[in-house]
């Protein structure tokens, strides 16, 4: 059993590390597709990768409900660990979450399941943290929209293979839907609910 003494401990320097990963989700954000760097934790807990702990301690607080799936819900060490290092309550209806952290992105739920926010308060939906085995290599996916010149191409090992397929729900929901960050280790790329995708090749 972990103590508190035990958990894995956060930044370093709270506020630069704070600011410099913020910095990052926002670079990530208004340029869809393309990699970015986040500042390390010290330490991380389970099964969360670093750019997952540093997203969460930038970015989660007393007033940010939060669903895990069950591969981060079954982990003691992750829910210490979120308590104490960011106060996030942790909540089972994904619903009303504002985050979703997804250790294993094969299992991910339907999107509908998540808060879509609504024509008055689009931003009252959820963002998923969704955990990928890599961005830099991998299937070939053509991106359009806003923050892009165009398009960009965005290479990356994705599961389900199919989220970029869910995630047209989007056309039909906007303003109103689900944005992404997908994490590997400590590198983010951000597919806001704007960005259209299709696998390279595909129209």
């Amino acid at each position: 059993m972990t103590t508190i003494a035990e958990l894995p401990p956060g930044f370093a320097d709270k506020v630069l590390s704070a600011q410099s990963t913020f910095r990052s989700v926002m670079d990530a954000m208004a340029r869809p597709g393309a990699v970015q760097r986040i500042v390390p934790v010290a330490g991380t807990p389970g099964a969360m990768m670093r750019g997952t702990a540093a997203i969460a301690l930038t970015l989660f607080d007393h007033d940010t409900p939060l669903w895990l799936d069950a591969r981060m819900s079954e982990s003691s060490d992750v829910l210490k660990w979120l308590k104490f290092h960011t106060g996030a309550p942790v909540i089972q209806d994904s619903s009303i979450a504002s985050f979703a952290l997804i250790a294993d992105a094969a299992a991910l739920p339907s999107l509908e399941r998540f808060a879509l926010g609504s024509n008055e308060y689009p931003d009252r939906s959820t963002t998923l943290i969704l955990q990928v085995e890599g961005l830099n290599a991998g299937v070939a996916f053509e991106l359009r929209g806003p923050g892009i010149d165009g398009v960009t191409t965005l290479h990356a090992a994705i599961r389900p293979a199919d989220l970029f397929e869910r995630l047209r729900i989007n056309e039909a929901l906007f303003p109103r839907g689900i944005d992404v960050v997908l994490v590997a280790d400590d590198a983010v790329v951000a597919i806001p609910r704007t960005t259209r995708v299709l696998s390279k090749g595909s129209r």
